[in-house]
């Protein structure tokens, strides 16, 4: 089975290049870095300069697709250009093998090439000298360290800035995708709050519109029919000015508009009173002392809900609100007839439960709505601790 070589890199192809027609000129030109009478020159004469030259020309090709490979074959072709009278293209192109080990090698790799090579260098360093007593022995330890040493703790610095950049920009990525997150699930929650609101701002007016309006056209009665539409524009202007207020809130430049009263548990009366004009029978008892603004505007809201429900659901009979505060939570609990009956008196989205539940479960509390008995009770528990806004 044939073993696919790696494609080099375009640069690696280049600097080859560069490397093999500088070579190529020193040898031309006669400039070998050792004579040939020298004692460590084994093979004297000019042609076997070209054997290491061309050798580590091709490590210079995978430098960057597989450096150990590359390192270990010019470390061998550098040891045969120590035999011969030597070329200096040979021994700059083994530095940046060096180099590219330790940038483009394994982690374990980029570890280990610089202590091998600082302690060749230090060895390099020392045993000459101590075997010849003569300060240019210590030329070799020099020597040692400007083409091994040097090269490797350069491609050790290069790749620990590069690994702390890719780092770096990996954690302002994840931070980005955070924000997003952060920002879908702000926009997502704002929208549901929104939502609610204008459920409950509106759903009692409308509905009481729907009811009235549908018994001004079913009875033949001037005096019932008036009385009905007195309650049908009363529940629109109400409807028409929260609509207003609310939308000058959300539109662009509406810092000049004046924002709707966030409503407080005072305002049951009132809103009992509206509940009992549009003909239902509401009896409240109120049990507390100071709430949290958001618990309080969670139990407006539910008490608010729950009546419409009962206007719009409800058999004939009386509506009990009952708020009661004990060990730490704010009870609510909402109770009406529950029976027999032709249908809703007013069509119904199922809006009004989820909006309910969601405004307990963001303060930590507890909902149910349902038939016990004859009675359908909605009832919220909701702690009296600052939560989020609902």
């Amino acid at each position: 089975m044939a073993v696919r070589l790696p494609r080099p890199h375009r640069f690696d192809v280049w600097a080859a290049l560069a490397g093999l027609l500088g070579g190529l000129a020193l040898w031309g030109l006669g400039l070998a870095m050792r004579p040939a009478g020298e004692a460590t020159v084994m093979w004297p004469g000019r042609w076997p300069i070209l054997l290491p030259l061309a050798v580590t020309t091709g490590c210079a090709l995978l430098r960057r697709a597989a450096p150990r490979t590359a390192l270990l074959a010019g470390t061998a072709a550098v040891a045969a250009d120590l035999m011969t009278q030597g070329n200096l293209a040979t021994l700059v192109m083994y530095t940046d093998l060096m180099y590219a080990a330790v940038l483009y090698g394994t982690p374990a790799s980029a570890r280990r090439i610089p202590r091998v090579t600082g302690l060749l260098t230090v060895v390099a360093t020392v045993v000459p000298y101590a075997a010849w007593r003569e300060p240019e022995a210590l030329l070799i330890g020099v020597a040692v360290g400007v083409v091994a040493f040097a090269p490797a703790s350069t491609g050790l610095i290069v790749r620990n800035h590069r690994e702390a950049a890719d780092a770096a920009r990996l954690r302002a990525e994840q931070t980005a995708l955070l924000a997003e997150t952060d920002r879908v699930q702000a926009v997502t929650a704002e929208r549901a709050r929104m939502a609610r609101e204008l459920h409950d701002m509106v759903a009692n007016h409308l509905s009481a519109i729907a009811i009235h309006s549908t018994a001004a056209l079913s009875l033949d009665d001037p005096g019932t029919s008036r009385q009905a539409l007195t309650v049908i524009r009363e529940n629109s202007v109400a409807g028409l000015d929260e609509m207003r207020r609310l939308i000058g809130i959300l539109r662009d430049g509406a810092a000049d508009r004046e924002p709707a009263a966030t409503p407080t548990l005072h305002g049951l009366g009132a809103l009992v009173a509206g509940a009992r004009a549009n003909g239902l029978e509401v009896t409240l008892r109120a049990e507390h002392g100071t709430v949290p603004a958001p618990v309080e505007l969670a139990a407006y809201r539910i008490v608010q809900e729950s009546l419409t429900n009962a206007l719009k659901h409800a058999a004939s009979g009386p509506v009990h609100v009952l708020l009661r505060q004990d060990d730490g939570v704010l009870d609510v609990r909402v109770t009406s007839p529950y029976g027999d009956r032709d249908g809703p008196r007013a069509p119904g989205s199922g809006a009004g439960l989820v909006g309910m539940r969601e405004r307990a479960a963001l303060l930590g509390g507890t909902f149910t709505a349902g038939p016990d008995g004859t009675l359908w009770t909605v009832r919220a528990t909701l702690p009296l601790t600052e939560g989020d806004p609902v």
